[in-house]
């Protein structure tokens, strides 16, 4: 892992006796594209703010490059900032905008020049810089805000859901060219969103908050596949989630009865489940397998087809297991699967099943 560049300590926001962010702690190394998601009010934008030097903390350090810099002012930080606004000056050209942070550093007009134009170019801007920035599209200024936070050199990039107010093609576009604009010029970058695609599409690292605290971070895939809270595997895609309570455990592997003519083994990130001690099964909708005849050698139970809805690439069931729960399946749009129909009896392949303690 290359060195860290920003470290969090500890970091909290109070409010009188309300506690909106932490203590929260967090590292992010250099280069890294880290994505920081959660609901609205989970403390996401005030974290961010807290790192800009927008707002104080009420406790603990920011550290960046190894300096503490928890009471300097934001023009001391070394940060580019883009607000979900852009906050763009709209009867000012795109010249004059890019070119702002750059005046006020005293820079000579001559680099100003150059620099401002090289960075129109990297941002796919160029020639524009003679326009005003309202008579932009939103791609165009959602770009014009990105060079101006970028054409100062900043240590760290800081994003606050800067795609929000887009329309849904430009956004998923746009997603893919800030991940390539980040990539080639490998600036480490913090990224707000409560868009669970932005932050699986385009971050090494996810950290995702709630109620101001840490809830799980990691790669996507991990929290994806292995969610340690039920907030997680729920605020995370689709999912099911069973009640039951443990039978035995083996390692990372238990065994968890969900009624009286049904258990299933799954997997656990946590050690330390105790017989009978009351969890959740939980299985992810695509991990779920359908079948006309029992299969052999593999965890099967049966069940039957309550509904079933066509969406184009995917052909989505509820099922209702004769073991008395409701399942949501989805396959891929393809004839074997396109065949099933509602009242038919099938037999239920989970896969990947994870166990979650029922108590968090």
């Amino acid at each position: 892992m290359a060195d860290p560049i920003l470290i969090l300590d500890g970091i909290a926001k109070r409010y009188g006796e309300t506690h909106a962010v932490g203590p929260i702690s967090f590292t992010v190394s250099n280069g890294e594209f880290i994505t920081l998601l959660g609901p609205s009010g989970c403390g996401k934008t005030t974290t961010l703010n807290i790192i800009a030097g927008l707002l104080p903390p009420s406790a603990g350090r920011v550290i960046i490059g190894g300096q503490d810099v928890t009471n300097l002012e934001p023009r001391h930080r070394g940060m580019g900032v883009v607000f979900q606004s852009y906050a763009l000056f709209p009867h000012r050209t795109v010249f004059q905008n890019v070119a702002f942070g750059l005046r006020m550093r005293k820079v000579r007009r001559d680099e100003i020049r150059t620099r401002v134009r090289r960075m129109l170019e990297i941002v796919g801007l160029p020639g524009v810089e003679d326009r005003l920035t309202n008579q932009l599209s939103g791609g165009q200024r959602q770009r014009v805000a990105l060079a101006r936070a970028l054409v100062i050199e900043p240590r760290i990039l800081l994003l606050d859901e800067p795609l929000s107010n887009l329309d849904a093609q430009l956004r998923k576009r746009m997603r893919q060219e800030l991940r390539d604009l980040q990539q080639r010029v490998g600036i480490t970058t913090l990224f707000v969103t409560h868009d669970q695609d932005e932050a699986f599409e385009m971050s090494d690292r996810v950290i995702l908050l709630n109620e101001g605290r840490i809830e799980q971070a990691g790669r996507p895939e991990e929290i994806y596949d292995t969610p340690t809270t039920r907030f997680a595997a729920e605020f995370i895609g689709s999912v099911n989630l069973l009640e039951g309570h443990v039978i035995r455990t083996d390692g990372a592997q238990v065994r968890v009865a969900l009624s009286d003519q049904l258990d299933l083994s799954g997997t656990s990130a946590r050690a330390g489940f105790m017989p009978h001690q009351p969890v959740y099964l939980m299985l992810r909708p695509e991990r779920i397998d359908l079948h006309t005849q029992q299969p052999r050698g593999q965890q099967a139970f049966s069940a039957r087809i309550r509904r079933r809805v066509f969406s184009g690439d995917i052909v989505s069931f509820e099922l209702d297991t004769d073991a008395g729960h409701p399942l949501l399946c989805t396959k891929p749009s393809r004839d074997e699967f396109r065949k099933f129909v509602p009242g038919q009896a099938v037999w239920v392949v989970p896969e990947a099943c994870r166990v979650l303690p029922r108590s968090a």
